[in-house]
């Protein structure tokens, strides 16, 4: 079963380009991770600092594994000093799938 985390955090518009760094490193680190297949950034194009994500992960125990590594807790960490707020993330249990 894969498990898909998607939702959005708002970081405001006049800290994205600093915190830019942060999350190309933290997209790097989780890529690189066992069982993750996609772990991404997007910055909705009509709400400046409004940053979607989206990721998929083998199953819980990955997941699970993620929320335990060093660059999740320095990514937390770094979170008050760039103003990051609203996290709101869903996680969904997928039993199958296929293209459009």
């Amino acid at each position: 079963m894969t498990l898909i985390v998607a939702g959005t955090v708002r970081v405001p518009p006049e800290n994205v380009e600093a915190f830019r760094p942060h999350m190309k490193a933290m997209m790097a680190a989780s890529q690189a991770e066992d069982g993750c297949g996609a772990y991404g950034y997007a910055e909705d194009v009509a709400e400046p600092g409004l940053m979607h994500i989206f990721e998929a992960w083998r199953d819980q125990a990955a997941l699970d594994a993620h929320f335990k590594t060093d660059h999740m807790a320095a990514w937390r960490a770094a979170w008050p000093s760039f103003g990051v707020s609203d996290r709101r993330l869903t996680a969904y249990e997928i039993a199958a799938q296929r293209p459009l």
